[in-house]
């Protein structure tokens, strides 16, 4: 602001920049992917059932993450590896099954019903509705 400017104008000048949009790291929206009542924020890295924290591991956190990523997309157990344990993990491809199964106990899913990770048989797994 340049002077010399009165006390009417410095307090309209003010005014009007108070009233323009802000935009900062802290105002900045996070993405919450929401299925039923079940809520992940990725960048948080957080998980609530129904507005109830759970507490997952590392690993159960990542495998849910790359599931709910693109929910519509089958994803493979070799496809979950590379992207949970990275391309080099080398061992028994079934180590997915088991996240998976600790997945769905602390979400309270049951693998009949699919209302949070569905499985597609003899392919992979997917992220179902929340219904």
């Amino acid at each position: 602001m340049t002077k010399p400017f009165g006390p009417r104008e410095l307090i309209a000048r003010i005014q009007a920049m108070m009233r323009r949009p802000r935009t900062t790291d802290t105002a900045r929206s996070r993405q919450i992917r929401t299925f039923g009542d079940l809520s992940i924020d990725v960048e948080g890295r957080e998980v609530t059932v129904d507005g109830v924290p759970v507490s997952l591991t590392r690993t159960e956190f990542d495998v849910l993450a790359a599931l709910s990523q693109d929910p519509g997309i089958v994803i493979t157990r070799a496809q979950l590896i590379g992207a949970v344990w990275g391309p080099n993990w080398v061992g028994d491809e079934h180590l997915v099954d088991v996240h998976i199964g600790h997945l769905r106990r602390k979400l309270g899913d049951d693998a009949t019903r699919g209302r949070y990770v569905r499985t597609v048989r003899g392919v992979g797994y997917r992220m179902g509705t929340g219904r």
